[in-house]
């Protein structure tokens, strides 16, 4: 059998005073099997098409993932400190808690919106930095996305799509300071 391949990875970066990065890597397969009977519905023949996946077709789908159309709105939120973990959802996330309202350091405002330029050569990245306004102190590890689930800090609709911590260890943040991250995801 011939497998149709797509990897798709997505990096966050934020800085404070400088940037930092976390990778994971995500693999998709399909396999296309013709099988065709003649009228008497003898088996003539089975095969297996070669494939592969276009450019545009994984515009396309970082294009709907990432659009704030098909899943709904697209939601950008600050991680604290724990281990994200792939069995992690956005309703149950024991080994790490989000912080903004009801665990320290807040934000003004509501989770961010980021805003997507259109995705080319299978990569869709933010078009502008999200900013998030500290109105306490604290510590932030990282950050998450959110599809299709709600603006509201610590709510636990939607999807989590992607979370991560900094690569250079959590970092200490004062009312007043700005975190400014910018997110990209590739389909490779």
């Amino acid at each position: 059998m011939h497998n149709e391949k797509t990897n798709v990875g997505d990096s966050c970066s934020a800085s404070v005073d400088r940037g930092a990065s976390y990778e994971e890597s995500m693999s998709l397969h399909g396999t296309y099997e013709a099988v065709c009977h003649d009228k008497f519905g003898v088996l003539k023949w089975v095969d297996v098409i070669g494939n592969l996946v276009t450019t545009v077709g994984k515009n396309s789908t970082m294009d709907t993932m990432l659009g704030n159309v098909a899943v709904g709105a697209v939601v950008m939120g600050l991680k604290g400190t724990g281990t994200a973990v792939v069995a992690n959802t956005q309703a149950s996330h024991a080994s790490w808690l989000e912080v903004g309202l009801a665990n320290a350091p807040t934000y003004s405002g509501t989770r961010k919106t980021p805003v997507f330029g259109a995705a080319a050569a299978g990569v869709k990245s933010t078009s502008s930095v999200v900013v998030f306004t500290m109105t306490g102190s604290g510590t932030v590890a990282g950050c998450f996305i959110n599809l299709g689930g709600s603006a509201t800090i610590d709510s636990t609709t939607g999807v989590l799509f992607s979370a991560g911590d900094f690569t250079a260890g959590s970092k200490t943040v004062t009312s007043g300071d700005t975190l400014s991250v910018s997110y990209s995801a590739t389909a490779a």
